[in-house]
């Protein structure tokens, strides 16, 4: 089958795995690839062998694609996304899009200018866990959702240098982890106005002194939104949580609750429960091989419309959160 030629620019781990969640689909071809190590692109290429190897962005537009995968460090995320919809090409980029509002709005209008398809990586979405929580939200099932509790704490840190460059990466914690967070609980609301936002940052558990040069190791905020839900969010690198990571999005709700929590530490099985008052009851459980679907379904977007999709304008919504807390 004939489908939207795709790029891949950037094929580690996360790229290789966001490329064979696509090619999955049957919707799509691997047209190029790109990334500075070979090892990388030998690992790539046993995925699409005939994809042809290219040294740069530009050398991958030439060739006339549909759409290009960026997995590349989050400085150049922004700045490769413009290029590629002026292009004329189509974008699904990793998280953060942005390392500010401004470099996500800039995208987000590119896309539109360009009149192009673009997604971000916000795999949990899709996680069988969100995916039977959501419903019940917005159906108003747990009467009015009033708080929602937030946690992701990762025992370990990232492992690139430049994670730790505010410069480079835009943030710590909370632009590495906290941004899915984020992204769950406005997605899961339909995005509703957030009135305040208030947020302490901490690196080394001492306050953080000069974000210009440090970047967070440990966060917790508090968001306000229109109808007087408050988000309470907690994310951290390197905390001594007593397993591998602690991952948990808790909607409560006049009516019931209903929870997605991790197994065992683990970073990609998740049980979601529904409450009511003491009692509790499966929604979901693991095994759920999730981590490919939001990338699968940006490709089966494509191959029916490579068009500018108004949910785009949600990429900004959230990066203007992170900003705020972030104090910027």
């Amino acid at each position: 089958m004939t489908g939207p030629k795709l790029g891949f620019l950037g094929v580690g781990w996360i790229g290789r795995h966001r490329m064979e969640a696509m090619l999955a689909t049957g919707t799509v071809e691997a047209a190029a690839i790109s990334d500075p190590s070979p090892e990388m692109v030998a690992e790539a290429r046993k995925l699409a062998p005939d994809a042809a190897v290219v040294d740069s962005l530009d050398a991958m537009l030439a060739l006339g694609l549909d759409g290009v995968v960026i997995a590349t460090p989050s400085a150049l995320h922004a700045a490769q996304s413009i290029h590629a919809l002026e292009a004329g090409c189509a974008v699904f980029c990793q998280k953060p899009l942005g390392r500010s509002a401004a470099e996500a709005r800039a995208v987000v209008d590119a896309a539109r200018r360009a009149d192009r398809l673009l997604s971000v990586d916000f795999s949990y979405r899709f996680t069988a866990a969100m995916q039977a929580i959501a419903p019940l939200v917005r159906d108003g099932s747990l009467g009015h959702v009033h708080a929602i509790d937030l946690t992701f704490h990762n025992a370990y840190g990232p492992d690139k240098p430049w994670f730790y460059d505010p410069a480079l990466s835009g943030g710590g914690c909370v632009m590495d982890l906290g941004v899915h967070l984020v992204d769950l609980a406005l997605w899961t609301l339909g995005f509703p106005e957030v009135v305040e936002v208030t947020s302490h940052l901490s690196s080394g558990g001492q306050p953080l002194a000069d974000p210009q040069s440090q970047v967070e190791d440990y966060a917790v905020a508090t968001l306000l939104l229109a109808e007087g839900t408050v988000v309470r969010l907690a994310c951290s690198w390197r905390l001594p949580a007593g397993q591998d990571a602690v991952i948990e999005a808790s909607f409560y709700g006049t009516g019931g609750a209903a929870a997605l929590r991790n197994l065992d530490g683990s970073f990609y099985d998740f049980r979601a429960e529904r409450f009511d008052g003491t009692a509790r009851s499966l929604l979901a459980d693991p095994p759920d091989a999730w981590g490919g679907r939001a990338a699968a379904d940006w490709a089966e977007r494509l191959a029916h419309s490579r068009h500018f999709a108004e949910d785009a304008e949600e990429l900004v919504r959230s990066a203007e959160v992170l900003d705020r807390i972030y104090g910027r």
